[in-house]
């Protein structure tokens, strides 16, 4: 804490301290207020000005600093200045007062909430940022809820001060006014039951619930307003329809089924999207042949004879297309058809919120909907590099296509996509060069994980170049090349194909967005709101078109959302909860990495500690040759509560699941540390780590008072 933070805490505590040591609450109670009305209209008839300010001033304090007496200060107004003068000074005074409780509870815990709890206070700060206004003015209306806790708890929330002050100033003056109205009438009243009757209370509820009504109305006007110049069909064919047959369209249309809507899917390629085609499936399958190449040449690691695989590229490539037509059942028109869902190839486009167009091959007709998911995914980015045409790029879409093996292959891109391309191809025995702009692979992970990688990568022949930009490409002799620039310097490197692989972009051309007012984002990513809807709130997008990230299992989990939200969000509307998102890059060694990285946490402020646990330790890892890697645990400092975990090593993707569960369910390292894991496993590991970081939480004291009681006992 600051030295100007303990100063005000210092100057509060001074105040609140001297209040109750001397009692100075005895002079706020009613029976005082009553008792010494008569001298002390005396002394206000004598010097009003003086006595208005003095009320000002106290009033401030006592509601700054959150004393008890504010109520019977506020019938002291009304019985010692009257109607006018009381209800003008204190609604001032408790306003101003109400501001600066607002203001010492941001300056003094803000910052350190804001750092232990981030996740949690971002999404009141958007709340509050979105409804703010709302909120105060119906718990200010509402006199059930104590005004201090509110000014306090606000305070910590991302709400301007003008809007704190100004929506106070307007919410608390009926109260007030009650109040001052009430101490004009003092000798009635005979306790504060008096004043807040039942039916009073009753009538603060309802004025409290108008600021709602209000928002409700606004929201409904913004809703007209939105769909003003569109005619809503009167009739719809449909409760939902999904654009998109990849991983978020297909289970949003599988959600719809389930509850029996009617609901049609539209698809204008291969049902299964990216991820069955040209993604995880055939990438994944690649992976592992190249795999098994590796273990041939590294089989005197596990004492047999090495050899140099034989690989028929042809064959590699014709295993990978089998696995795809194995997995395509499962994603296909028929399986969908017999679910209940109406599937439709071809192209759509909008006609209005409600209304879509489906071309079907040169067929055009219309359907309606009640609500309208965009489910469309991405498609690789290929930057516009010059010459990069002429050289014939694949990218994960059409490397798929591929006959013939790759003699030289260029790789531009260090990201996931990129490393794990590269890899296996190497792995093949095609020669790779990965060009990274960057100074190291994998950018989005702690720099000891890509250098982990990079030392593997270097060890398996990758010639990985750092810090080269790809400025141009070219055909020279008949040889495709590429110039870089690198340190100043320009490079050439030869090759036979080039693999772009350095970003994603959504797929919205030909979507008719343009109709209904839509601007997708830079990378063609589409804005959304916390329930997934896209300007429209009958209009929602899921997957890779949505963002932020891009992953498989995510589109299934927005999928959900927007599902759920698009057929029954006229009752409750659900908010994407992005803070336990997984992600395994398929590399050897793999990566998977749940929260934060040990980079975030320090770059987000918060006071973390790193528990790391080698793999080279572990008995099942060192039974099959592949005792590398480690796991990286972030816990806030001298707190079992996991904020992220990285794995870098065999099976990382696996090991991660643990780390994922205890995440989404708030389970601490002890009670891993607690569980039994089989042995000899690697899910050991998990419960190791979770040792190390134990041993670094030992209580050292109590541990030598336990030595010295096991040597007094060796006495006796």
């Amino acid at each position: 804490m600051s030295n100007s933070k303990k100063i005000v805490l210092g100057v509060i505590a001074l105040l609140v301290g001297a209040f109750f040591l001397f009692d100075l609450g005895r002079f706020l109670e009613l029976s005082v207020l009553k008792a010494q009305q008569e001298q002390l209209s005396e002394l206000i008839e004598a010097n009003l000005l003086l006595s208005l300010a003095l009320l000002f001033v106290v009033y401030v304090a006592v509601t700054a600093l959150s004393l008890p007496g504010a109520a019977v200060m506020t019938l002291a107004g009304g019985a010692l200045f009257g109607f006018g003068w009381g209800l003008l000074v204190i609604s001032f005074a408790s306003t101003v007062g109400a501001t600066l409780a607002f203001l010492v509870a941001r300056f003094l815990f803000r910052d350190t909430l804001r750092e232990r709890y981030a996740s949690y206070l971002k999404k009141i700060d958007d709340g509050i940022q979105r409804d703010g206004a709302f909120y105060l003015a119906t718990l200010r209306l509402i006199p059930v809820f104590p005004f201090f806790v509110i000014n306090i708890v606000l305070g910590l929330t991302g709400m301007k001060t003008w809007t704190f002050y100004w929506v106070s100033q307007l919410a608390m003056l009926p109260g007030t006014a009650v109040f001052v109205n009430a101490g004009t009438q003092l000798a009635q009243i005979e306790r504060m039951g008096d004043i807040v009757s039942p039916e009073l209370l009753l009538s603060f509820v309802l004025l409290g619930v108008f600021p709602l009504i209000a928002k409700f109305v606004v929201g409904r006007i913004q809703k007209k307003r939105l769909y003003a110049h569109y005619d809503k069909p009167e009739r719809f064919d449909y409760n939902m329809v999904v654009i998109g047959g990849g991983s978020a369209g297909l289970v949003s249309a599988y959600i719809g089924a389930t509850v029996n809507a009617r609901v049609a899917l539209i698809e204008r390629g291969k049902m299964g999207g990216d991820c069955l085609n040209t993604g995880c499936v055939p990438s994944k399958a690649l992976i592992r042949s190249a795999k098994v190449a590796q273990n041939m040449r590294e089989a005197d690691r596990y004492g047999l004879t090495a050899a140099e695989p034989n690989v028929p590229f042809a064959n590699v490539m014709k295993r990978i297309h089998n696995v795809i037509k194995t997995i395509e059942p499962h994603d296909s028109v028929e399986r969908f058809t017999s679910l209940g869902v109406d599937c439709i190839q071809g192209s759509a486009r909008f006609v209005s919120p409600w209304e879509v167009e489906v071309d079907e091959d040169g067929a055009k007709r219309r359907i309606t909907a009640k609500s309208v998911v965009i489910a469309t995914g991405g498609k690789p980015f290929v930057p516009p590099i010059p010459g990069i045409e002429d050289v014939a790029p694949l990218t994960s879409e059409n490397l798929w296509e591929l006959e013939d093996q790759p003699g030289r292959l260029v790789v531009l891109g260090g990201g996931p996509i990129g490393s794990e391309l590269s890899q296996a191809f190497s792995r093949l025995g095609t020669q790779v060069i990965q060009i990274e702009m960057g100074d190291r692979l994998l950018p989005r992970e702690d720099a000891d994980v890509s250098e982990l990688v990079l030392k593997r990568f270097r060890d398996e022949g990758v010639d990985v170049r750092l810090d080269h930009r790809a400025s141009r490409f070219a055909v020279e002799d008949g040889e495709r090349v590429v110039y870089c620039e690198h340190a100043g310097d320009t490079v050439r490197i030869p090759f036979d194909r080039v693999l772009v692989a350095v970003g994603r972009k959504g797929n919205t051309e030909g979507l008719g967005l343009e109709s209904l007012g839509i601007e997708p984002g830079p990378q063609g990513t589409l804005p959304t709101n916390d329930d997934l809807s896209v300007v429209f709130p009958n209009i929602f997008a899921c997957g890779d078109v949505a963002g932020p990230y891009q992953f498989t299992h995510m589109a299934a989990h927005q999928a959900w959302h927007a599902a759920v939200n698009a057929l029954f969000g006229q009752f409750k509307r659900f908010s994407v909860d992005y803070s336990v998102t997984p992600w395994v890059t398929f590399t050897s060694p793999e990566v998977g990495r749940v929260g934060l990285n040990e980079t975030e946490a320090r770059e987000q402020g918060i006071d973390y500690e790193v528990t790391t646990y080698g793999l080279d330790d572990l008995d099942r890892a060192i039974a099959e040759s592949e005792d590398h890697g480690f796991i990286k645990v972030i816990t806030r400092r001298g707190k079992d509560r996991i904020l992220g975990a990285t794995v870098a090593g065999e099976h990382g993707g696996e090991l991660l699941t643990e780390f994922i569960l205890a995440m989404k369910h708030g389970i601490g390292l002890n009670k891993i540390l607690g569980t039994i894991h089989p042995y000899p496993t690697w899910n050991e590991s998990v419960k190791f780590a979770a040792g190390e970081w134990k041993k670094a939480h030992a209580p050292q004291k109590v541990i030598q008072w336990l030595g010295r009681y096991h040597r007094r006992r060796l006495k006796s």
